[in-house]
């Protein structure tokens, strides 16, 4: 038989480590400042780059692809190698994935704070920088499936087939999602509209985490938890039916984000019951996890590693269950909207991804460095410091969501709305906003002490970029004898055939939601009533967008009797047909804004009636003025900053490309429509002795403002 010499590629997940580490500290930052944000709204300091509006975007961004991605690159890159007994493919592929996704970071949080967004929640990056994560998914695709092509192994290994998935699965939500019309170099919008965009959104919102926060973890605790335990992997038939239901029924999940909302019943039918069904395969992926471990209890006691890979076991198989309960109507009436989907993610991404990085750098650092951790016991300490952090945090959220949901809906003897003032119930739970705080510094606290060890441990010891390592040669497996073979077996030597059965499953759900949404005319019927934004308000809708006002309001009235009688009519689907991007929400720390602009002459408890020009401009201007409890920032800068005129005419075509009805040379006369409509609110604001130039932000978005409902005959 012969031996084949070869090295391992240390380097490169040096590299991913050394980023995981720096990213974390910012990302830990970024969102203890969000969360000051929201109880003490002074922190967000006044300055038009600092709002939450703005910074709660850069920390998901942050949380999500630069730290928990760069941990994902260094557990694959080491482990991919190892269990393939092959280098990386290509060494200049590695660098320069490297780079790239630095670079995209960096990118991502200077044009985020900048206000260039798409308004898309975890997919706010423009049309450039898409490009860029493309390509950088790319190259890493390349040199994961190369190092594949290449391996001394016959059979692919469990892990394996979890970073297979992983890369198709985010390349095809990435692609789809982020197709749309470049205006300028900042500027794009999606080429689907309203109800489209809502599906296409959390189709990718929903499976994103799937894909770059669930299956590559599941392949890298199939390797580490074996690894750090000195145990093999519990089941191998589990691990088949795992990975095959988790990957096929995920893709169809996605719509249990709008339930009640203008999409149609069928689609939110289809995302709960896939999402109930989603249970089994997840857990089954727990249950594998946790009884790798029997026999080994005792290492978990001692061992900081083992401990943190236990409770990110825990918290998936916790997050795993909560989710698809939260996809019964019944309880996303109570949990939607409100801070009961944040702490949610927060389980998740602090307790199972936060926890299996831990513990996987606290097995692979002193591996990669030839050395032993610098202290076991600082690590123990990052453990109970640590969980105590993400309890802390979490449970506050739970509270505050179902104190403020039962304030919403509670009603007086008479019949109105106890509550009618949305205000009333955000102060009351500004507490538990503060209390949240303490939970986010435990953490951070816990990450710095995690921070100083890995450092010390780098110290201690010394790495090997190129570790010297020797298999015997592999003849071509699929030319292999295959005699008394399973089919999965058999599966695991092909690894084309097996790349594409893993894309069928993972396209299906997805094609099957979104192509009948596709045809406009029969599935998203028009409202003849509702008309395509005036220049004016299509200029005042980005000026929204950009600055992150999706991220505390909402724009989907639900048919629950609290929300018509605080809001007005529920939203149909015909009412979105021009919006470019949909601007539902996720989350409201303020009012539903979809009758903002209502003209009517009703009036019942708690609606959102029409505002004036002038309430709008003194709300921006001075919102605490208006009313001192309100943690809405000050935005005095749309006052003083320019809407681009230029980009008007390009924008009206841009529309026209994708459908809107404008009249052909509509885009000739559009600057000179915006300036007439600007006036008018100029000489309204004058009248109230205000005097702002007709080309300010603060005109178009208060023109937007009063658009909202407009449209929309409202009874009630």
């Amino acid at each position: 038989m012969e031996i084949q010499k070869f090295k391992y590629d240390n380097a490169t997940v040096k590299n991913f480590i050394l980023a995981t580490l720096v990213w974390g500290v910012v990302a830990l930052i970024v969102g203890l400042l969000a969360a000051l944000q929201l109880a003490y709204p002074q922190f967000n300091f006044g300055l038009e780059y600092t709002t939450f509006g703005r910074v709660r975007p850069v920390h998901t961004n942050a949380v999500i692809f630069a730290f928990i991605g760069n941990a994902m690159f260094a557990g694959i890159y080491y482990s991919l190698q190892r269990v393939l007994k092959a280098r990386l493919f290509n060494d200049w592929i590695s660098k320069i994935h490297f780079w790239s996704w630095q670079l995209v970071i960096v990118l991502a949080a200077v044009t985020l704070l900048a206000g260039f967004t798409t308004g898309k929640e975890y997919a706010e990056l423009e049309w450039p920088i898409d490009i860029l994560i493309a390509i950088s998914w790319v190259l890493f695709g390349w040199n994961m499936i190369g190092t594949i092509v290449k391996r001394r192994v016959k059979h692919i290994y469990a892990a394996v087939w979890w970073y297979l998935a992983t890369f198709l699965g985010v390349a095809i939500l990435h692609i789809v999602n982020s197709l749309s019309i470049p205006v300028s170099l900042v500027k794009s919008y999606p080429i689907f509209a309203g109800a489209q965009d809502a599906l296409v959104q959390w189709w990718y919102g929903h499976n994103a985490v799937a894909f770059f926060l669930t299956t590559p973890w599941l392949g890298l605790m199939y390797y580490y938890l074996p690894k750090a335990s000195n145990r093999p992997i519990y089941s191998y038939q589990l691990s088949i039916i795992h990975f095959w239901t988790l990957i096929f029924l995920y893709m169809w999940t996605g719509p249990h984000h709008l339930l009640y909302s203008a999409l149609p019943d069928w689609l939110q039918a289809l995302g709960v019951t896939f999402s109930i069904m989603l249970i089994a395969p997840s857990w089954g992926g727990m249950v594998n996890g946790l009884l790798t471990l029997r026999g080994a209890w005792d290492k978990v006691r001692d061992r900081a590693d083992l401990k943190f890979i236990v409770v990110a076991l825990i918290a998936y198989g916790m997050a795993t269950f909560e989710g698809p309960m939260m996809s019964l109507k019944s309880v996303n009436a109570i949990s939607h909207f409100t801070d009961w989907t944040i702490a949610h993610t927060h389980i998740a991404g602090m307790g199972w991804n936060g926890g299996l990085i831990f513990g996987m750098f606290y097995w692979l650092v002193p591996k990669l460095f030839k050395t032993k951790l610098y202290s076991e016991k600082l690590a123990n300490a990052h453990f109970w410091i640590g969980t105590l952090g993400i309890l802390l945090f979490a449970i506050p959220l739970y509270w505050a969501a179902i104190t403020q949901w039962l304030m919403l809906k509670e009603y007086t003897d008479a019949g109105g709305l106890a509550y009618p003032n949305f205000l009333e119930t955000t102060i009351q739970i500004l507490p538990l906003y503060a209390f949240r705080i303490v939970g986010g510094v435990l953490f951070f606290a816990g990450f710095l002490m995690f921070l100083f060890n890995m450092i010390k441990t780098f110290a201690m010891g010394e790495i090997t970029a190129n570790e010297e390592a020797e298999a015997p040669a592999l003849v071509n497996p699929s030319k292999r004898d295959a005699s008394g073979e399973t089919v999965h077996r058999w599966l695991e030597r092909r690894s084309v055939r097996f790349a594409v059965l893993v894309f069928v499953a993972v396209v299906i759900g997805g094609a099957v939601e979104i192509i009948p949404l596709l045809k406009i005319e029969s599935n998203v019927p028009k409202i003849e009533s509702v008309k395509p934004y005036s220049p004016l308000e299509l200029a005042g809708r980005d000026v929204y967008i950009a600055n992150g006002c999706y991220n505390c309001h909402s724009q989907q009235i639900r048919p629950l009797r609290w929300e018509t009688d605080r809001y007005g009519e529920y939203n149909k689907i015909g009412e979105y047909v021009y919006d470019h991007p949909f601007q539902w929400g996720s989350r409201r720390t303020g009012p539903d804004l979809s009758r903002a602009g209502y003209l009517g002459d009703f009036s019942i408890a708690g609606s959102t009636t029409y505002k004036t020009a002038i309430w709008h401009y003194n709300h921006f201007m001075n919102p605490f003025e208006m009313n001192p409890q309100t943690i809405m920032p000050e935005y005095s800068w749309l006052a003083e900053n320019d809407v681009n005129l230029d980009e008007i005419p390009r924008k009206i075509r841009v529309m026209q490309m994708m459908g809107v009805p404008y009249d052909a040379d509509f885009d000739k006369r559009a600057v000179e429509e915006y300036i007439k409509e600007a006036k008018k609110i100029v000489a309204d604001l004058k009248a109230s002795g205000v005097e702002v130039e007709p080309t300010k932000e603060v005109i178009a978005i208060i023109a937007y403002l009063h658009k909202l409902g407009r449209d929309i005959s409202v009874t009630e």
